[in-house]
């Protein structure tokens, strides 16, 4: 029997604040985001929201203003969903996007056939660790988990595969350039929906982290980040783990590293029943889906064999794919990812990526889809990857091709 069809109908997501108290988003209720976000999907799709089966929802730090289930309260907001239940989830990083994959298996699987599915990270009113989970913070747990702080992680794919800092800082630049050169053209405005500050009336329709004007050459003269960190035993433990290494080189900094912020995304995920249920169009159709995992000190690597398995199940190589959307956690990282997958530059985050736009964790999973998405339709091509690496070495993919 062959799997059913999971068709992608929308995707919209904000634009990323700032994640300070100063940021454009910081006014508004992580929930609230949500809510804007599947009224829009409404509004642009004619969708009845209570025909919606579930709301599932990625949340890295479930606490606070994003805790007591925040897919159910967010789906409450709308007015309109009083009988459409909600699950939120977490795989560090990449919870969007297993928010997504969890959506099309309930779909494959027959128990819905209609869902909305998405991630939000309010990192300015919940901040990155405020859950205070055991694997980051309890130092027992820590060191039988062997947890290895993610800037660690990130400087020793680059000690291991000889990333030098001149060339995490030209990556850097590129996705900065890149981002900006998008924001200008309008390429992003197509999925963002416009959030009003209620403090301050402004209205939030572009990202505000990016740095127009970034170059290798500003970004050299910044301090590493993570090299104190490594001096309190972290790089001596780590180095005596790997044969073939003598150092750790300590190359990442807040120019070369995703920026921490606020944002939401929403898509909605359809069977072939509810398309001729709703009249919904859909716009691209999920070919496979997959989760990798590595061991938690090449943590961030764990996209890597995301992104292999997914096109394995889809029957796929590099060069069948168009265009790639890979999560920019640090510069090595991102490097190190064109050098093991076999794309080209040309064709990875041809946009620019987190560290340009900013990394608001649960959501960055589903707004990569309706970036990807949105360009694959730009450009008039088919096929697409995303691929994020998340914390302790989990990673998850997906493959999409446009219908």
């Amino acid at each position: 029997m062959s799997t059913p069809n999971v068709f992608i109908c929308d995707a919209v997501r904000t634009a990323r604040g700032k994640a300070k108290d100063t940021g454009g988003l910081h006014a508004v209720k992580p929930a609230d985001l949500m809510a804007k976000l599947y009224l829009a999907l409404a509004d642009r799709n004619g969708l009845d929201l209570n025909t919606v089966d579930d709301v599932v929802l990625g949340c890295v730090t479930q606490v606070g203003d994003q805790g007591s289930n925040i897919a159910r309260t967010s789906a409450l907001l709308t007015e309109k969903m009083d009988t459409v239940g909600g699950v939120t989830v977490t795989r560090y990083c990449t919870s969007g996007l297993d928010a997504a994959i969890l959506a099309a298996t309930k779909i494959q699987s027959g128990l819905d056939t209609l869902n909305i599915t998405g991630g939000i990270e309010s990192m300015s009113r919940v901040p990155m660790l405020a859950d205070k989970g055991a694997f980051f913070v309890d130092a027992d747990v820590a060191t039988r988990a062997k947890s290895v702080p993610l800037g660690i992680s990130a400087d020793l794919i680059a000690s291991l595969y000889g990333i030098s800092r001149m060339d995490a800082d030209t990556y850097a630049a590129t996705s900065q350039a890149r981002a900006a050169a998008a924001r200008a053209n309008g390429y992003f405005q197509k999925s963002i929906i416009p959030i009003t500050n209620p403090e301050t009336g402004q209205i939030i329709s572009e990202d505000e982290c990016i740095r127009e004007g970034t170059t290798a050459e500003t970004l050299a003269g910044m301090e590493p980040s993570f090299a104190g960190l490594g001096a309190k035993g972290f790089d001596a433990a780590i180095v005596a783990m790997f044969d073939n290494l003598e150092a750790i080189t300590h190359i990442h900094h807040a120019g070369n590293s995703p920026a921490m912020c606020d944002g939401g995304s929403a898509v909605i995920l359809a069977s072939d029943e509810a398309l001729s249920a709703t009249g919904l169009k859909p716009r691209a159709k999920i070919l496979s889906m997959a989760n990798g995992c590595v061991t938690p000190v090449m943590g961030l690597t764990g996209g890597f064999e995301a992104a292999k398995l997914a096109m394995q199940k889809a029957g796929m190589t590099a060069s069948d794919i168009d265009l790639v959307e890979f999560n920019e956690a640090f510069a090595a990282v991102s490097v190190q990812f064109l050098n093991d997958s076999g794309f080209s530059h040309d064709q990875v985050n041809v946009n620019g990526g987190a560290i340009a736009m900013g990394h608001a964790m649960g959501s960055s999973g589903t707004a990569l889809i309706g970036i990807l998405l949105d360009e694959l339709e730009r450009r008039g091509l088919q096929t697409g990857l995303v691929s994020l690496s998340g914390g302790a070495g989990v990673g998850t993919a997906m493959v999409l091709e446009r219908v």
